[in-house]
Parts: C-alpha cells; structure tokens; sequence
C-alpha cells in the first residue's frame, strides 16, 4: 500500500459543467437538486471506501454547499475527515454548460475577506485549511502584504492555510511560497503527462508542507486511454514519495469505484519504464489543457 492517501476534490461535483473529458456524459441530469443527490452519493462511495480527505473551492459552483449538507446528513464531525476549499475564483456560469464564462479569479484581500466569511458560513469546524487557488507569480498574491496579514491571521486562528498552484511556472511559484514561508500545503498538477513540479514538491514536502496533487489524470486525458487507466495514472502519483494526498475528480461511483483500486497497485520500476514517454514539455502540456471544452 502506498503513503499517500486518496483524496475526492470535487471540481465536477458541484457545477454542471468542467473541463473534464466526456464530463457532459456523467451529468444526465444537472439539475441542482439532482446533482447533489448524485454529489452525495459520491461522497458516501469515497467515504465507505476509506477516502477522508475531501477538497472544495468557492468557484466549485455548490460544492461546498453539498459537502456541507452531506457531512450534516452523516452524523460527521470536525476531525472525522479532513475538509479543504480555497478563495480567488468567482462561480459566475450560472448552472449553465454553453455560459461564456464559467469562473472569474479575483486574488485580491477584498475577495479573500467575502469569500472565506462565505466558505466559514457554510463548511464552519469543519475547515481544516483553506487554500489560494491557482497562485501564479504574475498574479502578485504571494507578495500582497494585505493578502498575507489575513492568511497569517487565519494560521493564528488554528486553520491551516496553502497553495494551488497551475500552469508552466508551477515549479517556480512552489519556490517563491517556501522562501515567503507562512504555508503548511502546496497542491499542484503532477500527472505522466506533467511532472514538472516534482523536484519543488519534493522541496516542499521536505520542509514540513502537506503536498496534494490534483489533475492526476489530466483532466480525462489519462483515462481515456483504455480500462484501468485511470488507477494506473492514481497509482503513479501515489507512488511518489513526497506525495501525501493524490485527489480523484470522480463525478460518478463508478469512476471513484474504480480510482480506488489504484491502491492495490505496486507501481514498480517497468510500469515507470512503460509510461516515461507519455511525458510532454509543460508549455504543450498546459496549451492542450487550455484547449479543453467546458462540457
């Protein structure tokens, strides 16, 4: 069994629409009410197969509103499972799939300050850390001396604050958050298609952060390619060592049913071998994610 722990990030969980390969084909029915019957009976199927770690975001559309009704539905309490979000992006399609725009990021203090009352209000003890989604180094979130007071305030109060991190500076943006300091995780895309982050998690992971990885299978990509793709691209990632918390995007049971046998999985030194070459350079990696319909 590998250290890293499977974790259910609920990016296609709680909006009609994502990036996600063939993702219109798992929502028949989009509904909100529909949607969270189907959100819950996620969560259930994660939490009974010994998944712990779930992982929200205000621009999640109702995600957090559905882990929120699901924790109270299950009797759970803060410390049974550990819950994450993040603030910087604004939910702005309006449950709709053919919307012109889907999410708008906002990293400024004025953003954090509505957002994490908004996340507080509904996610409450039950917060554990709460995240910058999608820090960039152009984006100035991580010098923002209004920004840092708050997440340093936020550290003081017991919750613990992180870092996603996205796109071709991946690497350069976890360097920049370790020499800040002030961070307890860093959450990136580490994928067989993107392994470019590696050596700065592994960075990280040293210097006492919680390392996550989202996009394990970059979006669909990965398992698109045949039967078991998907656990063997979760398997991969779990075997990393700086790896703590590998996140499944499932939207249905049967995706997570399957994500999960990923720990059953030795990966060993020829399946390392067998997939060295799906490796592409971060700027072809992230042009095609750029490229992806929201559907």
């Amino acid at each position: 069994m590998p250290d890293a722990q499977i974790g259910l990030g609920l990016a296609a969980l709680g909006r009609p629409a994502y990036i996600n390969l063939g993702h219109g084909e798992d929502v028949p029915e989009s509904s909100v009410e529909s949607m969270e019957r189907t959100a819950h009976s996620v969560l259930d199927a994660a939490y009974e197969g010994g998944v712990r770690w779930f992982d929200a975001a205000r621009s999640y559309g109702r995600a957090e509103e559905f882990l929120a009704s699901w924790l109270a539905r299950r009797g759970l309490q803060p410390g049974d499972v550990t819950v994450s979000s993040k603030w910087g992006y604004r939910y702005t399609a309006g449950w709709r799939v053919d919307a012109a725009e889907h999410e708008v990021k906002d990293l400024s203090v004025e953003h954090f300050r509505a957002q994490w009352r908004e996340t507080r209000e509904l996610l409450g003890d039950w917060l554990g850390l709460y995240q910058i989604h999608s820090a960039t180094l152009d984006s100035g979130v991580l010098d923002d001396p209004a920004v840092r007071r708050e997440l340093d305030a936020l550290r003081g109060s017991g919750i613990r604050v992180g870092l996603t991190v996205t796109g071709v500076d991946q690497a350069a943006t976890i360097e920049r958050a370790l020499a800040a300091d002030g961070f307890d995780a860093v959450q990136a895309t580490w994928n067989l298609h993107e392994r470019a982050a590696e050596r700065s998690l592994a960075r990280a992971h040293e210097a006492g952060l919680q390392v996550l990885v989202k996009e394990a299978l970059a979006n669909g990509r990965l398992a698109a390619r045949g039967a078991g793709e998907d656990a063997l691209a979760l398997a991969a990632a779990l075997s990393r060592p700086w790896a703590d918390v590998v996140l499944s995007g499932a939207t249905t049971v049967a995706q997570l049913e399957s994500n999960l046998t990923a720990l059953e999985i030795a990966w060993d030194d020829d399946l390392e071998r067998r997939h060295a070459g799906l490796v592409e350079k971060p700027a072809a990696y992230w042009a095609t994610r750029a490229g992806l319909p929201w559907n």
